[in-house]
């Protein structure tokens, strides 16, 4: 093993948590250390769309659009059904205005027409959810370069292909005094004042998220999410928060060559304000379980997860339906349909429905039943099991398709357990004094409860990479003893 230098502040993980805090905490004086166990920086960056969400910011003033603090937790308030960390989204939206004229003062690209209310998910009121052309690495981009200027003056120390493999407690067991680090294949040990931990979700981990969350793991999430921080907080008896809220993305396509992944270029169009639904959805009994044109997303992500406990179903459909209804998957005609069927993994077309039953792996009775029930109601011109009002024609005209699709996670709900400074707890509510975690690693529920909240994994995890970092740095201006290694914290 080969020592390194001590480090006022050790922060692992470089993704939309990490850099904002390794930036705020160089350009304080902190003496940093940022690690990565990817080759590149960005982490979940490189896949996200990169939402942040403010109410008041420069931006909306000069759009002349009113917004207002309390407006937006309000929404949120709302949309959760309080099932959020108030705590931490008070924070959050409070220093989310602050966030966003921050980047805009750093030259951050926005997208044409931002802010934009973002519908799918329950809406906000107003106009407060910006991004970047280039989604998530627009975020990254602006990153890069301010990152590169505190490299470039000595303050921040990179380290990328350097996964985190151990935390040492301190003697007293209230602090972290080690950080193990396999950098590049070699076992180095650092020394810091300050821990903290941006390492992500887990929904790249199909153990760890089954054994949290209760669920099978189909992910489309960044590869690196593989929980590394909590599995070691964890260990030194860190408390876990959100579990039982996690709430699937609706609808994936499996991936061609990768089980237990969707592929996220192929989306199916799932949300009726974008595509009024030709088709039914039904599990492996072959039954429907929701209204397919419920108005939110959020109502058939509840129903799904709520009624189908694998969480795979398909959308069953006609040629009819296929040439009506479209688009039924991103930037596909109704010709790549015909053309992909029983070629691309998860697309089945048959002349029959049993057939199709056989091919897609559902029961070929109870699909016959539900179709033709759902058939009746068309005619019927009222479904009276679900209250499902859009029914535009029969599902009869042959040849028959099924689309394969699972519920999917892009980010994880449960988390390491954190008070309102960040500070890890145990499940006692006593506190380690210098290890922290910040943006995913505490838990998508903490900021989203049980829904989905426009641009809160993205604008909590830079408002609070920044605001750790201002902490330790005023910690530091009033302990003589800090670069010591005797830790304030």
């Amino acid at each position: 093993m080969t020592a390194a230098e001590h480090y006022d502040v050790v922060i692992v993980g470089a993704g939309n948590a990490g850099l904002p805090c390794a930036i705020e905490a160089g350009s304080r004086g902190l003496r940093t250390l940022l690690i990565e166990k990817d080759v590149r920086i960005g982490g979940c960056l490189h896949t996200t769309g990169g939402h942040i969400a403010a109410a008041g910011a420069r931006r909306q003033h000069e759009l002349g659009i009113e917004d207002h603090i309390e407006w937006h937790l309000d929404d949120i308030e709302s949309i959760t059904r309080g099932s959020h960390r108030a705590d931490i989204v008070e924070v959050a939206v409070h220093g989310a205005a602050d966030a966003v004229d921050w980047l805009d003062d750093n030259g951050f690209r926005f997208a044409a027409g931002t802010p934009r209310i973002v519908y799918g998910h329950p809406p906000y009121r107003v106009a407060r959810t910006y991004y970047g052309p280039d989604g998530g690495l627009s975020l990254l981009e602006t990153f890069t370069k301010m990152l590169n200027d505190q490299v470039e003056a000595g303050a921040v120390e990179v380290w990328t292909d350097s996964p985190m493999i151990g935390l040492v407690a301190g003697a007293d067991g209230s602090s972290v005094s080690t950080v193990h680090v396999l950098k590049r294949g070699v076992d180095v040990e650092v020394s810091a004042d300050a821990v903290v931990l941006a390492t992500g979700g887990f929904a790249s981990n199909a153990e760890l998220f089954e054994e949290i969350e209760g669920v099978p793991l189909v992910s489309a999430a960044h590869p690196t999410d593989t929980g590394d921080g909590l599995v070691l907080a964890r260990e030194l008896g860190a408390a876990l928060q959100g579990q039982g809220k996690f709430l699937p993305t609706f609808g994936g396509l499996p991936h061609p060559t990768t089980p237990g992944r969707v592929q996220w270029e192929d989306r199916p169009v799932l949300t009726t304000p974008e595509r009024a639904p030709w088709e039914i959805y039904v599990d492996r009994a072959g039954s429907r379980w929701v209204a397919e044109d419920a108005e939110s997303i959020d109502t058939k992500e509840r129903a799904l997860i709520a009624n189908v406990p694998d969480m795979t179903f398909w959308t069953v459909f006609d040629d009819r339906g296929r040439q009506e209804s479209v688009p039924m998957v991103v930037n596909w005609k109704p010709a790549d349909i015909d053309a992909k069927a029983n070629v691309r993994a998860g697309v089945f077309k048959a002349d029959t429905l049993a057939e199709l039953a056989a091919l897609a792996g559902i029961d070929a009775a109870g699909l016959t039943e539900t179709i033709e029930r759902y058939n009746d109601a068309v005619v019927a011109g009222t479904d009276d099991e679900y209250g499902r009002t859009f029914l535009p024609a029969a599902i009869a005209t042959a040849p028959f398709y099924a689309m394969e699709n699972h519920g999917i996670a892009l980010l994880t709900y449960a988390g390491i357990d954190v008070d309102v400074e960040a500070r890890v707890r145990r499940a006692d509510g006593s506190v380690f004094s210098n290890l922290y975690a910040i943006g995913e690693a505490m838990g998508g529920a903490a900021t989203h409860g049980h829904a989905i909240l426009s641009g809160m994994t993205c604008t909590p995890a830079i408002v609070y990479g920044r605001r750790v970092a201002r902490r330790l740095a005023t910690l530091a201006a009033t302990a003589p003893n800090l670069r010591s290694g005797t830790s304030p914290y």
